[in-house]
């Protein structure tokens, strides 16, 4: 099993992105890492952070899963968190921007190479 494939697996054992990794794999008919990130996890934390939906997953034990899975170095993972959450996180003038604050020390380096000025 792919690296990328297997990460996102291990997210969707958390119980707040397992049904929604479930309908994206029905969706699409098998696991796209850049996808579920893209569509389904930056809006849920950015969700959850903001606090308009109870029911989304914990914004900080999501953000502290991806800084482990960055933090392995395995290049697929670390292709998919940072241009498929990182880089479609709020900008400055948009709600939730503040979750940026709370991006761990590795999670905060390459989301400042991916925007130096924010």
């Amino acid at each position: 099993m792919r690296d990328d494939i297997r990460s996102v697996e291990e997210l969707a054992a958390v119980p707040e992105f397992g049904e929604l990794y479930e309908i994206h794999v029905e969706n699409n008919g098998e696991p796209l890492p850049h996808v579920f990130f893209g569509l389904d996890v930056t809006p849920a934390v950015v969700d959850s952070y903001l606090g308009k939906d109870p029911e989304a997953p914990d914004w900080r034990a999501t953000l502290e899963f991806l800084e482990r899975q960055l933090g392995r170095g395995i290049p697929d993972v670390t292709e998919v968190i940072v241009t498929s959450f990182l880089y479609q996180l709020p900008y400055k003038h948009e709600p939730g921007y503040g979750v940026v604050e709370h991006l761990g020390p590795l999670l905060s380096a390459k989301y400042r190479e991916l925007r130096p000025s924010g």
